[in-house]
């Protein structure tokens, strides 16, 4: 299969302590099968960041998926929902846990504010659900989350 990463800068050596914490999956590099969100994201990285959008291309072997520990959350659920919820509250940004790859739906880019209403005690956890689901309706991402699953990409 092949996979997209947007970008502002060419990644040739992917080093997961650049990668930010608090994300959806835990600390991981992201990236999607649809080249558009891609695009998306590289577009919104250079207006938010300077530079410009760039576009990484790698080839991943998807029978590999049987020999790494590898999560996949094939719809908005509660356990998707927790999932995302304690890596994006993680108070060290630290990833808990052990899967090599996880994928699952991106989280609307307002969690924050969702969070926030979650933990007042605002809104209950079927809300908040309802509210983290992403704008332009379900899009997935893949999140390589070890170095051993990273080692599997190659770069087109």
């Amino acid at each position: 299969m092949i996979l997209y990463h947007g970008s502002t800068i060419q990644i040739d050596q992917i080093d997961l302590t650049k990668s930010r914490p608090n994300k959806d999956f835990g600390l991981a590099f992201y990236l999607s099968a649809e080249r558009e969100q891609a695009e998306e994201m590289a577009a919104f990285k250079a207006d938010f960041e300077g530079g410009e959008p760039v576009i990484n291309v790698y080839e991943f072997d998807e029978r590999l998926f049987n020999s790494l520990r590898y999560k996949r959350f094939e719809e908005y659920s509660q356990d998707w929902a927790h999932f995302v919820y304690d890596h994006r509250t993680e108070p060290k940004g630290r990833t808990l846990h052990n899967f090599d790859i996880v994928y699952g739906p991106i989280a609307n880019d307002r969690i924050g504010a969702q969070i926030t209403r979650y933990k007042q005690g605002y809104i209950n956890f079927e809300q908040f659900l309802e509210r983290i689901k992403y704008i332009k309706g379900i899009t997935f991402q893949y999140a390589f989350c070890t170095q051993e699953a990273i080692d599997k990409l190659i770069k087109l």
